[in-house]
């Protein structure tokens, strides 16, 4: 993606291989080019998520799912997007901030572009929140699985693109895991009942 303009087929590839091979990806990832390319992916990944949603609750089988059905699932499917763009420049933000911890680049549109690449999960996460339908706890734990793949993108990412110390990112990469590990214990131990 170049010159731009935005290449459809090679966002597939490197969505692809961002999940499937993150550290070849993000040793190779551009690190300038503007803020547009990051924001079209951000956007693309917040509207499959949003349909993805919308879909579980049209079926009434999503966690979005239940009396109102259908218009909770339309709300979601807005707020999928919303939140894909507004989360891109936090993400940015704190990306900004682990990678500074780690000694890695404190250039902006870098973080941007490593965020935006990491976004691949939100489709994935949307595709299994029917989990949580299924039971509480195996949702609990697929949704824990998905934030450590999610946290091993973020380390390739710091690391091979930003070029952050390998041994302190893994030390940051290790205490979130342990924050979300813990959070999910606090949410299994006393759940909240939910209405569907």
């Amino acid at each position: 993606m170049s010159n731009g303009t935005f290449d459809f087929n090679a966002f597939i590839t490197e969505s692809r291989e961002t999940l499937l091979n993150p550290k070849s990806y993000f040793s190779t990832m551009k690190a300038t080019g503007g803020i547009t390319e990051p924001l079209i992916k951000a956007v693309i990944y917040g509207t499959i998520a949003g349909i993805i949603y919308l879909i579980w609750s049209f079926l009434r089988i999503g966690a979005y799912s239940g009396i109102m059905g259908g218009a909770v699932g339309v709300m979601v499917f807005i707020y999928a997007i919303i939140s894909a763009v507004i989360g891109l420049f936090i993400g940015a933000v704190i990306l900004l901030v682990i990678s500074s911890i780690c000694h890695g680049s404190t250039d902006f549109e870098a973080n941007l572009r490593v965020t935006a690449s990491v976004m691949v999960v939100m489709p994935v996460a949307a595709l299994l929140s029917f989990t949580s339908v299924l039971s509480m706890y195996l949702g609990a734990i697929i949704n824990l699985g998905v934030s450590a793949y999610t946290l091993w993108l973020l380390y390739n990412g710091v690391v091979e693109a930003l070029k952050g110390n390998s041994g302190t990112a893994k030390l940051v990469c290790y205490v979130l895991v342990g924050i979300m590990a813990l959070f999910l214990v606090i949410r299994l131990l006393s759940p909240v009942p939910r209405i569907y």
